[in-house]
């Protein structure tokens, strides 16, 4: 299909790739992985023919057309999100706009004007009609909703989308084309969990292939048959998934490096026998055939793999009153959009709490509203006793100031009892020697990330806010703050859409959806898992809604005695829920009085306050039972 042929990639002096040779074959599903900065996307500008190699050649089948998504978007247009979508076909736009303009001009009173126009329409429908419009326009409704659009954003302009949400948009525009092969360079980042988790499935069922660049684990397990690595300018082609390729590439290394020892052992032996019949004259010209052979050996060589990371260790966390944050009745609205609706949230101690949710449902909002950087329209906010928050904006790095050095950057955030430290922290960060004198303006996105980070932990920590810290960090940084924030002892709350790295990191989940947040007491995997089944059941009461009108039965499945039973049942729980969310209410109001800890009866309180917050959300769950009963 494509053929790579003793290609390489040359900046200056830099050598990028080194005569690679390599096929992509028909419907092959590849994850390409490496460090950043290896080369990954120019491989993707190779193959797409943006440029050229180099040196070397790329062939390609004849028939190989390549949808290739990049991470800048193109030019904004007037086009709506349907019809910039329906794009990917300009012949069929066209024809659908000269449809409308001439079905617009039906309304004359001229019926001569209006017969000449319904003969020029009849070629038109027919032609629609031979390129499968519905179908296509079937097609892009199930793409757009899948990566997360309503029905009813469909005829909206694409320039009143943010940047993430447009290149959405180009993704639908690329999967609706169908190419032979995909070239989707970090397709997740701009996605949140659900529409990652529909487009593994639409990956996977894909009768093309693909090329996937991404820092997602999970992303690349579940939809990668091959992983290819970029390291010391090759390119190293594995069979499996991510996981897979990793116990592939452990095993291999541990392979080549025992095979270096022993060839090294050899080539030592032989050059003391050299060395050693090179002094007897006699010997001399079998020293030299010795020689000659032992030039010829081609010698093994230990890939130099780039496995530096970052070293973050947060300094023990200053203990804090047990409520760190109380959020009550908040909404907040930017002009007509309406984006948290009467929600409140809390926070207690060294509690860990991950912010999930379609993108645009508030969950960056409710975390600059927490951490006092915006303005909320209706509510209350309190902040607990001695809580020391740090935040981590989703573009933190962004707001680092380009004139600067690195060294001037973290002198500036410093505090005075931290300035003797200053290079010993750039250096766990991996800013050492001459680089710290770097311009802020030439660093990459993970570098300035680095950065951000390392100016967050100057002070005191006990009140952690991430939002997508993971953005612009490869893998093996990933796993170093992951492991950093598991030891870390304070209060904390991330927003990401990186199912891996929230894995086992909180003990609780916030979804936020339609404006209203929704706890699960558990991780990502855990919400995971009750989302599917609510998904599932969403689909169960649904299709039988649908059956139930096909056969427009009046069966009543339960007697009225029945219905009157469960109705005193849902009424009971909703009183004892009541009660005790009375008792609960009446314990937190006593937390913010500063005498409240030096109460002898204090922790007995605290003790009862979880107690009433598990029977709860108990009785909730057996509410929910009881009402579906009624449903």
């Amino acid at each position: 299909m494509i053929f790579l042929n003793d290609v390489s990639v040359i900046f200056g002096d830099r050598v990028l790739l080194d005569s690679i040779n390599l096929t992509i074959r028909n419907k092959e599903k590849i994850g390409l992985v490496g460090r950043n900065g290896t080369g990954k996307t120019t491989l993707f500008k190779l193959i797409s023919e943006e440029f050229s190699p180099s040196e070397g050649k790329i062939e390609k089948a004849n028939n190989v057309v390549v949808g290739y998504l990049t991470q800048i978007l193109p030019e904004t247009t007037e086009h709506t999100i349907l019809n910039e979508t329906l794009a990917a076909f300009p012949a069929l736009l066209e024809l659908r706009s000269q449809k409308e303009k001439l079905e617009h001009e039906l309304d004359s009173e001229d019926h001569a004007h209006v017969l000449e126009v319904t003969n020029a329409l009849a070629p038109v429908y027919e032609q629609l009609q031979s390129m499968h419009e519905h179908e296509i326009e079937a097609e892009a409704f199930k793409i757009l909703i899948g990566l997360g659009f309503e029905q009813n954003q469909f005829a909206h302009s694409l320039s009143t989308l943010s940047g993430g949400w447009q290149m959405r948009v180009q993704m639908a525009k690329l999967l609706l084309l169908k190419p032979p092969l995909l070239l989707l360079d970090e397709p997740t980042n701009h996605l949140d969990i659900e529409s990652i988790i529909w487009l593994e499935s639409y990956l996977k069922q894909y009768n093309g292939g693909f090329i996937v660049i991404s820092h997602d684990k999970d992303f690349l397990n579940n939809t990668s048959t091959s992983i290819w690595e970029i390291s010391n300018q090759q390119i190293q082609v594995y069979t499996g998934n991510y996981d897979q390729f990793m116990a592939q590439r452990e095993e291999r290394m541990a392979l080549v490096e025992a095979a270096y020892k022993n060839q090294q052992k050899e080539i030592a032996q032989k050059e003391r026998t050299i060395k050693r019949f090179m002094a007897k004259a006699t010997k001399t010209s079998m020293a030299q055939s010795m020689q000659k052979q032992l030039d010829k050996i081609d010698r093994i060589e230990i890939e130099e793999s780039d496995s530096r990371v970052f070293k973050v260790r947060f300094d023990g966390a200053p203990r804090s009153g047990e409520k760190m944050i109380a959020a009550q009745h908040i909404s907040k609205s930017y002009g007509p959009l309406h984006v948290l609706d009467n929600v409140s949230f809390q926070l207690l101690r060294n509690e860990r709490i991950a912010f999930v949710g379609q993108n645009g449902q508030g969950k960056s909002t409710l975390v600059k509203i927490l951490v006092k950087q915006l303005e909320y329209d209706h509510g209350s906010l309190q902040q607990g006793h001695n809580v020391h928050l740090a935040y981590y904006a989703q573009d933190q790095s962004d707001h680092l100031d380009e004139k600067l050095t690195i060294l001037e950057t973290i002198e500036a955030n410093a505090p005075e009892s931290k300035r003797t430290q200053l290079r010993s922290i750039l250096g766990a960060f991996l800013f050492s020697g001459e680089e710290v004198d770097k311009k802020v303006s030439v660093l990459s996105g993970g570098e300035r990330a680095r950065l951000a980070l390392a100016c967050l932990m100057l002070y005191p920590i006990n009140l952690l806010v991430l939002d997508e810290p993971t953005n612009h960090l490869d893998m093996l940084s990933k796993e170093v703050l992951k492991q950093a924030l598991i030891a870390y002892d304070g209060g904390l709350i991330v927003v990401s859409h990186d199912r891996d790295f929230l894995a086992g990191l909180t003990n609780k989940v916030v979804e936020f959806r339609n404006h209203k947040l929704k706890e699960y007491l558990g991780d990502v995997n855990y919400f995971l898992e009750k989302r599917a089944l609510e998904s599932m059941r969403a689909v169960e009461l649904d299709k039988v809604k649908t059956s139930n009108e096909i056969k427009k039965t009046t069966t009543t499945i339960l007697t009225r005695e029945e219905r009157k039973k469960i109705h005193r049942k849902v009424s009971y729980l909703e009183r004892d829920i009541d009660k005790l969310e009375q008792e609960k209410k009446e314990i937190e109001t006593a937390m913010y009085d500063p005498g409240f800890y030096n109460q002898p009866d204090h922790q007995k309180k605290l003790q009862k306050l979880k107690s009433l917050e598990l029977k709860i959300s108990e009785l909730w769950v057996e509410w929910e039972k009881w009402s579906e009963k009624v449903d």
